[in-house]
């Protein structure tokens, strides 16, 4: 078997992997059909690129938005990995050129959507190259009893069934019922597939949940004592998006709004500014989030309740993908379930399915506003373990990181958690700020986001190891041969004149 610690090095720079990848890998280089349910942020995109850098050939990977796909292949060129992307962005021109570069054997992993498995012209460049594996991100889309069914993924068997070589078929979620996973297995025809859940527990995100007088005043209040944190907050409804981002700006804060109702170029602009920390916050419908990596969003704040449970842990995972400590909030009132109702029966428009089947998306829908309701009118019990049991999993409380046990707590004056041993590396604040401005500095002039550089857990433990050659810069986490020259030396250079100050 190929040397996927080498690889994890060399170009992701960990030493080891996380909970559940190893496995995974290993199952797809042998051959075998994979199903993996992953919490957002468990790192699921390494567990088909790794496999992907190891089998000759070209891994197709679908997934359902351009703004993932962007990022995605973004995050590898930014390791020295090359990938392309192929969807509705591209030019006539550039999708010749990079369906030509694919051909001369320049990419490893090509993302594709999945509309585009339809189309004659992929089929028969699919059909003339080796394709040895197929990864369906997002894998969710391809369930009815999903909260985000897409009737574009149930293609995608068909897709594969017209290859020449059955290639190996993995399928990625960060949110599954056991009936969706079973959809899952079905639908995409996978054959005694290895199946793996790391559950969806999130330690490092607290989940409050609160009923304020005014909301807005709340989420002023919040945005404004967390100063220099990004931040998502998420709306129901494109009006209540912009009042939002106005009252925002209105107060002196970078906030800029994202709905449907944008136009493209001013959509892609906000979110970029975002993306590049141009901006700390984005006020957004549920159009905004699903595959963005940002992985320093610190907080996600819900103006409104979203309609289930799925979409809700979804959009609130979107914090702390970096596994930091970060907020998920929740403000409730009894109008968001009208407002909920409403969306729901004027949304089911799809003309792919028949009014019968109409009527019974409706109907499943309605079921999970009902759970998503009792969930945020919740006052006897862990937050945590609400959304764990709709999941299927089991828990314990109290989880300590929660509204209900946070409020349990004070109220029985537990004591706080032992201190930290005094022997931890003492952290310069000084010198990671002058350390972040210098990573600003070559994200302005490479083009790319910050965290594309080096991520804040890699910042930090420059700042605390100061490293003074290469060889001590190719000890700190999440550093590779590709980021050791790109920015060794100027990293080093920044820590020397930090400290000769």
């Amino acid at each position: 078997m190929a040397d996927i610690y080498g690889i994890l090095k060399n170009y992701y720079g960990y030493t080891s992997f996380r909970k559940g990848q190893e496995e995974v890998i290993k199952s797809l280089l042998s051959g075998r059909d994979t199903l993996a349910v992953m919490p957002t942020g468990a790192g699921k995109s390494i567990c088909y690129q790794i496999p992907a850098l190891c089998m000759d050939g070209i891994t197709l990977v679908i997934s359902p938005l351009i703004s993932l796909m962007q990022d995605q292949v973004r995050n590898l060129r930014s390791m020295g990995i090359r990938g392309a992307y192929l969807n509705s962005s591209l030019t006539p021109r550039q999708m010749e050129k990079a369906i030509q570069n694919a051909k001369d054997g320049v990419y490893k992993i090509i993302y594709v959507a999945p509309e585009r498995l339809e189309m004659p012209s992929f089929i028969d460049f699919a059909c003339s190259q080796n394709i040895p594996l197929v990864a369906v991100d997002e894998a969710h889309c391809i369930s009815q009893w999903g909260h985000d069914f897409r009737p574009s993924y149930t293609q995608i068997a068909d897709f594969i069934a017209k290859l020449p070589k059955r290639p190996v078929v993995a399928a990625f979620t960060a949110t599954a019922t056991q009936m969706v996973k079973t959809d899952i297995i079905k639908n995409l025809h996978l054959k005694e597939p290895y199946s793996m859940s790391l559950g969806f527990d999130r330690e490092n995100l607290y989940f409050g949940l609160y009923k304020p007088v005014d909301k807005t005043k709340f989420v002023l209040d919040y945005v404004k004592s967390h100063e220099n944190k990004s931040g998502i907050i998420y709306c129901l409804t494109r009006r209540y998006v912009d009042e939002i981002a106005e009252m925002l700006q209105d107060n002196g804060i970078d906030a800029l709004p994202y709905h449907a109702g944008l136009d493209d170029d001013e959509r892609s602009f906000n979110q970029n500014e975002f993306i590049y920390d141009r901006a700390k916050v984005i006020v957004a419908t549920n159009a905004f989030g699903m595959g963005i990596d940002k992985p320093d969003v610190r907080y996600v704040i819900h103006y409104n309740m979203p309609a289930n449970i799925e979409d809700y842990y979804q959009q609130a995972g979107r914090a702390g993908r970096d596994g930091e400590p970060s907020e998920c909030i929740l403000l409730y009132s009894a109008r968001d379930v009208k407002i909920n109702e409403y969306l729901i029966n004027k949304s089911e428009e799809n003309e792919e399915l028949d009014p019968e089947e109409v009527k019974k998306h409706i109907e499943i829908k309605l079921e999970k506003l009902k759970l998503m309701t009792f969930y945020a009118t919740s006052k006897t019990m862990c937050l945590r373990k609400r959304i764990l049991n709709y999941f299927g999993e089991t828990y314990l409380p109290p989880c300590r990181n929660c509204s209900y046990c946070m409020k349990l707590r004070e109220e029985k004056s537990v004591q706080a958690r032992v201190p930290v041993s005094a022997r931890k590396p003492v952290l310069d604040e000084k010198l990671l700020e002058f350390l972040k401005k210098t990573r600003s500095e070559i994200a302005r002039i490479a083009g790319v986001p910050a965290y594309s550089v080096v991520n804040d857990r890699t910042l930090r433990e420059i700042a605390i190891r100061r490293p003074k050659n290469e060889a001590d810069f190719m000890k700190i986490y999440g550093i590779g041969e590709v980021k050791m020259r790109r920015y060794g030396k100027t990293f080093i250079n920044a820590v020397k004149e930090y400290e000769g100050k």
